[in-house]
C-alpha cells in the first residue's frame, strides 16, 4: 500500500532533529481546548449497483471534518477555513504528477486533491479511504494553524535535520487523522475488527530505509492510535516526542 505523500516537490530527504529544536517547533494545539467533539458521520458506501460513489464518499467526510474542526477552532483562537477539494485522474496537481500519489494537500491553494482510481480507493470496502482523506485534511490544520510555516522555516534552515523533521509532521498528521475518527468512531457503524483491520494498514504503510519521509509502521500505527484513542489534538505533539518515537 502507498503512503500518502504530502507535496513531493517540496519535501525531499532527511536525519536527525535536535530535542532543542524539536521542543521549539512545538504544535499550537492547546490542552485548553479539549478534545474533538463526538459527532456524527454517516460514511456513504464507495459504490452502489456496481456504480462508483467516490466523489460523493469523500465530498461527505470532507464535510463531516469542517464542521467538526471548525467547532474545535472556535475555542482556540485560530481562524478556521475550509479546505478546497479537487479530484483528478491524470496530469499534475501542485507539480506532483497524480499518477505518483494517492491524494495530496495542495498549500498554496488549500486544497485537497484527491485520485479518483488506484488501490487506495477503487473496490475498497474498509476504512483506509477515510483514513488518508483524514490525513491529508490534517496538512490543511497544519497550515492553518502555522505549523508547516515553522517547519517549512527549520527545513530550510537545518539541512541535516530534514529526515526527522519531515516524519514528526507526517506522523502528527496520522495523529490527527486518528482523533477526527476517533471523535466520529460511534456513528459509522464499523466492527471492532474493522477498526483493527485499519490499524494494521497503517502499521503496513510504514516507510524503510534512508531517507524515510513518514516513518515506520509501527510509528505510524502508535500515533494513530494515539489520536484515534484520545481524540485530544493536543496529545499529537509529535515535535517533543523521543526521537525513537518518530523513527
Amino acid at each position: 500500500m502507498r503512503s500518502t505523500p504530502f507535496l513531493l516537490s517540496t519535501l525531499l530527504a532527511l536525519t536527525l532533529l535536535s530535542p532543542r529544536t524539536a521542543h521549539a517547533a512545538a504544535p499550537p494545539f492547546p490542552e485548553s481546548a479539549g478534545k474533538l467533539a463526538a459527532t456524527s458521520c454517516l460514511e456513504p458506501p464507495l459504490s452502489s449497483g456496481g456504480i462508483p460513489r467516490t466523489r460523493e464518499y469523500l465530498d461527505t467526510v470532507v464535510r463531516c471534518m469542517n464542521k467538526s474542526w471548525s467547532a474545535y477552532f472556535s475555542g482556540t483562537g485560530v481562524r478556521f477555513e475550509r479546505p478546497g477539494v479537487r479530484y483528478a485522474e491524470q496530469g499534475s496537481v501542485c507539480g506532483v504528477p497524480v499518477a505518483d500519489v494517492d491524494a495530496l494537500y495542495c498549500h498554496d491553494a488549500k486544497t485537497l486533491v484527491f485520485s479518483l482510481t488506484g488501490r487506495w480507493i477503487e473496490g475498497r470496502s474498509d476504512l483506509y479511504p477515510f483514513k488518508v482523506a483524514a490525513h491529508e485534511y490534517a496538512h490543511h490544520l497544519q497550515t492553518l494553524t502555522g505549523i508547516r510555516r515553522s517547519y517549512e522555516a527549520r527545513y530550510r534552515a537545518e539541512a541535516g535535520a530534514r529526515a526527522e523533521l519531515r516524519r514528526r509532521f507526517e506522523l502528527q498528521a496520522d495523529c490527527l487523522a486518528g482523533v477526527f475518527m476517533g471523535s466520529v468512531r460511534g456513528s459509522l457503524g464499523r466492527t471492532g475488527e474493522e477498526w483493527a483491520a485499519l490499524g494494521e494498514v497503517v502499521r503496513g504503510s510504514g516507510d524503510g530505509g534512508e531517507g524515510r519521509s513518514h516513518g515506520k509502521g509501527v510509528n505510524r500505527g502508535r500515533w494513530f492510535k494515539r489520536g484515534l484513542t484520545t481524540t485530544s489534538p493536543a496529545a499529537c505533539d509529535t515535535w517533543s516526542a523521543p526521537a525513537g518515537k518518530v523513527s
